[in-house]
């Protein structure tokens, strides 16, 4: 990750740092700087309510962010994508793999 420093202006005794968010990597809660995808229906009741919503990629919260500032979740894009169908396999191919174990 890039960091900058500019040096203080004589006189005005402050400083400028920008750290420019480059690294993509996810980690425990990264699930918090992203948009999610939930279903509509939902999102408003949670809204109105209070209520947690579950995203595609499994994240559950209470919505009360605006999520236009943030950007989209990488796995609730790629399983978006998928469309129904898909996300319905893969989804069944993971509860193979688990209970399987």
């Amino acid at each position: 990750m890039e960091e900058l420093r500019e040096e203080p202006r004589r006189g005005t005794g402050t400083t400028t740092e920008r750290e420019p968010r480059t690294d993509h990597r996810l980690d425990e809660g990264d699930h918090d700087r992203f948009a999610h995808y939930v279903e509509k229906r939902k999102l408003a009741e949670a809204y109105v309510l209070g209520t947690p919503v579950i995203a595609l990629c499994g994240k559950v919260w209470v919505p009360s962010r605006d999520p236009e500032r943030f950007p989209v979740c990488p796995e609730c894009k790629r399983l978006y994508d998928l469309g129904p169908e898909g996300r319905r396999r893969e989804w069944e191919e993971r509860l193979r793999r688990e209970t399987s174990n």
